[in-house]
């Protein structure tokens, strides 16, 4: 299993208001832009930004980071093995497939594996 890319995320009330900030910092324009289960995400940098309600956004809080994987399969190969648990997915989401994972030490990380078809359909450009 590749990781691919990693994304820091940074949730936000408003993605129209927090985006020119980030676009500022990191020099680029958001890369995807979507709608996900009642909130607004989008791609900058290394940044995932995940915007909405203080209610639409409780069930994601908690994760720490969204990580883009070539094999979401070696991912829970590598979760059973080491004693991690699954605790959403997988998921067909607007990108590809998901999961969520916690890790032993209490890390909570979503996985990713796109699908290229997908991503090019949430692309901004």
């Amino acid at each position: 299993m590749a990781v691919l890319t990693t994304y820091a995320r940074v949730y936000v009330d408003d993605l129209d208001v927090a985006l020119p900030t980030f676009e500022a910092l990191t020099g680029a324009e958001p890369g995807l832009r979507f709608a996900y289960e009642g909130v607004e995400l989008a791609s900058i940098g290394a940044y995932l930004l995940v915007a909405g309600a203080p209610e639409a956004l409780a069930p994601f809080r908690d994760v720490q980071a969204t990580v883009i994987v070539d094999d979401l399969e070696e991912v829970f190969a590598v979760v059973a093995r080491e004693g991690g648990r699954t605790l959403d997915g997988p998921n067909e989401v607007p990108t590809g497939r998901n999961v969520t994972v916690l890790h032993p030490g209490g890390a909570v990380i979503e996985y990713v594996q796109f699908d290229a078809a997908k991503v090019e359909a949430q692309s901004v450009r």
